[in-house]
């Protein structure tokens, strides 16, 4: 009841930009509660918000840096900032110099519909917990090294934060969190980043209803533990569509990626390829070349050590490979997925047997030639995506001069007349006769 007297004497103030004071001033002489609506035009900042109030533009309001430290910060709780544009932080990476900085005293921020540009981090919640950043357009620096730039949205230790619908481009990643949990990033659109959503050490949290579009990397998820990854598409993807690594017992459903023809300089461009983060840089032959271009991603999926964790329902296709598996994982079940049109469905060098299919229900492969006599769907042979002249290809690239060689087809038939023979690897007891959502993966 301490607060009623404190909203009563809210009041709602327009401050045109040539007024004269500083818009530090006006926020310094609020009352928790205010709304500040900044009237079209370019105002001053920097500006420290220590008050719960809203910041609102109309028109094409603007608040605009000088070039040192961030734009806006916020350091008290239930902030709104509204239909602003920001532009001009600093681009001190030490400093997080951002356009919009919620500092860990800044709970349940609002930051929404807002033009943020040109800033070295767009939106950074810095512990700002249960924020919302929804709405939002966020182009980060379109110049320099991508190591010197930083995120379109950055979560540090934010719980129960939600990114949402916004568009973000250029800069270094999309969404960047970390050391966070029961986060929810969905809607949103990305497109010339390295990755678009980067996940380290974010647990319990969902990645849903994404797009991701022409960067090298669209969801790298690391590092993390039970999360619902579903929905997303990733299109001309350069690198992966999807990596995990160290991402353990998450539900990954109803996801599409699709590979498309791009020109060879995305490949070459100086500062845009990253070996770091387990990501290993362009194998030999890995890609189609087609005059100046090649496919891209080079893999659909990329599963680094990743385990427990289940993928259904979703569409690969039209990379170089549909489906990296290393690095000993275990445990993961992959069922009714589509592998469309691949150069290569799967990538697994190992000796042990792994099944994928699940409760009668395996996978559909666009190159698997089976009959389906009694009309129930699954083919009625299983399919194995690798034989052992696959692996041989794997572990010595050189050995595939042979390939057509009289040999090399003795031994193909040999394998496919006698199982037994077959070395341990991929096999689906069940294959689908009909992709899943295949309608979706061409669009």
């Amino acid at each position: 009841m301490a607060a009623l007297p404190v909203l009563a004497r809210a009041e709602s103030r327009s401050v045109a930009p040539d007024e004269g004071r500083p818009l530090q001033t006006v926020i310094d002489a609020a009352t928790p509660g205010d709304v500040i609506t900044l009237q079209a035009g370019e105002h001053m900042g920097p500006v420290t918000i220590d008050k719960a109030l809203s910041l609102v533009g109309q028109g094409r309001a603007s608040v605009v840096g000088n070039g040192k430290g961030s734009v806006i910060t916020i350091t008290a709780e239930g902030v709104t900032i509204r239909r602003l544009q920001v532009s001009g932080s600093g681009i001190d990476l030490t400093k997080l110099d951002s356009g919009i900085f919620a500092a860990k005293t800044a709970k349940r921020a609002v930051i929404e519909d807002n033009t943020i540009t040109g800033n070295l981090f767009g939106v950074y919640l810095h512990g700002a917990s249960e924020s919302i950043v929804r709405g939002n357009r966020i182009a980060g620096l379109q110049e320099g090294r991508l190591s010197e730039a930083g995120n379109g949205v950055t979560v540090w230790n934010a719980p129960g934060s939600m990114v949402l619908d916004n568009d973000i481009s250029f800069g270094r990643d999309g969404i960047s969190t970390n050391a966070s949990r029961r986060n929810v990033f969905s809607g949103n659109r990305f497109r010339d980043l390295r990755f678009g959503v980067h996940y380290m050490y974010t647990n319990d949290s969902e990645i849903s209803n994404n797009v991701s579009t022409g960067n090298a990397v669209g969801y790298a998820i690391m590092f993390s533990n039970r999360l619902k990854i579903k929905g997303n598409r990733s299109d001309g993807d350069r690198d992966r569509g999807l990596l995990l690594n160290y991402a353990n017992g998450s539900e990954i459903t109803g996801n599409v990626v699709v590979g498309r023809l791009q020109p060879t300089e995305r490949w070459l461009t100086a500062g845009t390829r990253s070996s770091e983060h387990g990501m290993p840089k362009t194998e030999e032959g890995s890609a189609v070349a087609d005059g100046n271009r090649r496919l891209g991603p080079e893999k659909c999926v990329f599963i680094y050590n990743a385990n427990k964790n289940r993928f259904r329902d979703n569409v690969f296709e039209g990379c170089a490979i549909g489906i990296h598996f290393t690095a000993g994982s275990e445990g993961n079940g992959i069922s009714g997925n589509a592998f469309i049109n691949n150069r290569n469905q799967v990538k697994y060098v190992g000796t042990r047997h792994l099944d994928w299919s699940a409760d009668g229900r395996g996978n559909y492969w666009s190159d698997n030639p089976a009959f389906d006599l009694n009309g129930d769907g699954v083919g009625d042979s299983p399919y194995r995506p690798n034989d052992l002249i696959d692996r041989v290809l794997w572990t010595s690239p050189q050995a595939k001069l042979l390939t057509s060689s009289p040999a090399v087809q003795v031994i193909r038939w040999a394998q496919a007349q006698f199982p037994a023979i077959l070395p341990g690897g991929v096999v689906d007891s069940h294959p689908l006769m009909l992709p899943t959502q295949r309608k979706e993966a061409t669009q």
